[in-house]
């Protein structure tokens, strides 16, 4: 009985995700956190170097969408003129950023990339499951291999309205 009781009150405090109407996804939105689920293990751990990496995604009404995402703990060097080859790369690999257009059905959203960090991604499509929960907008990617490591994982991705 405890243990029914247990099960009944999680189901009863969760929050329901539920689809999100265009309308409501465009503006700015704030990284709230990120997650990276490991595909062999199914071991979830922090996705961007730490629980409070930043970033910020926009969704335009023009149908143009923006991100940029910095991991948590970046050294940051000394300054522009005394950055090492070793100082950029490791910025690089702990960065992103991409524009382009977009198309959102309620449940996805395609971004078509014209500008990317990575000249890789330029010219690709990045689909995302999309959910609206707690006032909350959360992208989850398909499984790929991470740029860091190579380990196929899929990336969950929290995000808020800036308050």
């Amino acid at each position: 009985m405890k243990r029914f009781i247990a099960v009944a009150a999680t189901f009863l405090t969760a929050a329901p995700s539920f689809a999100i109407d265009a309308q409501e996804i465009h503006g700015t939105w704030r990284l709230a956190s990120a997650t990276r689920k490991l595909v062999d293990t199914n071991e979830v751990i922090d996705a961007y170097g730490g629980p409070r990496p930043t970033g910020w995604l926009h969704y335009g009404q023009d149908g143009r969408m923006m991100v940029v995402c910095a991991f948590e703990g970046r050294e940051k060097p000394v300054a522009n003129d005394k950055m090492t080859d070793e100082d950029r790369v490791k910025l690089h690999k702990t960065f992103f950023a991409y524009a382009g257009e977009y198309a959102f059905d309620g449940k996805k959203v395609v971004h078509k990339i014209d500008t990317s960090w990575n000249e890789v991604w330029t010219g690709t499509s990045q689909v995302r499951e999309v959910e609206y929960s707690d006032k909350k907008l959360i992208l989850k990617t398909p499984p790929f291999k991470f740029n860091v490591d190579g380990k196929m994982s899929v990336i969950t991705l929290v995000w808020e309205r800036p308050s």
